[in-house]
């Protein structure tokens, strides 16, 4: 009697800490989503952080590897920096830097959060504002990285559109 009790105890102590894991999403509603939200900001105005759509959508432009993105987005909500950020500079003008947020989110819930992000953002039918360049655009030697200088280069070119036409 006593060894089917110690079995059924673990069990549900297993179960308990199993089922009352939080979700990586929750995680986000609860840690994140104050600031980065979600769905498309119908009140551009108020926002005091990018969306995530587009947060997802420039880490994926520099990091298209799930390890690498997840490692860099833990890197950088831990310990943000201009030189890191992947996202436009008028972002950076706008918003700042992102506080860290090592206080406020474990590295464990950050890891969790980081690949629920990486998997579910941005949805497939995202792409962006509209008359933004795409990721090709910038990607001028085809490897699938943006590097500093092709930002810079297509920067100084003069473009009308998305599509790349010249002015």
């Amino acid at each position: 009697m006593k060894k089917s009790t110690l079995i059924a105890a673990t069990l549900v102590g297993l179960a308990t800490t199993v089922f009352a894991s939080p979700s990586a999403e929750s995680i986000f509603d609860s840690k994140c989503a104050m600031c980065h939200l979600k769905t498309r900001p119908t009140d551009r105005a108020n926002m005091i952080a990018p969306p995530l759509m587009g947060v997802m959508r420039h880490v994926k432009m520099a990091y298209p590897k799930k390890d690498e993105a997840v490692k860099f987005i833990v890197d950088y909500v831990q310990n943000p920096s201009k030189d890191k950020a992947v996202c436009m500079p008028q972002k950076i003008a706008r918003f700042g830097i992102m506080p860290s947020q090592k206080s406020n989110i474990s590295e464990k819930e950050l890891q969790k959060v980081s690949e629920w992000m990486f998997d579910n953002y941005p949805p497939a039918n995202f792409g962006g504002m509209r008359n933004r360049p795409s990721f090709t655009m910038f990607d001028a030697n085809g490897d699938g990285v943006i590097t500093q200088e092709e930002f810079n280069a297509f920067r100084g070119k003069k473009r009308c559109c998305a599509k790349g036409a010249k002015r």
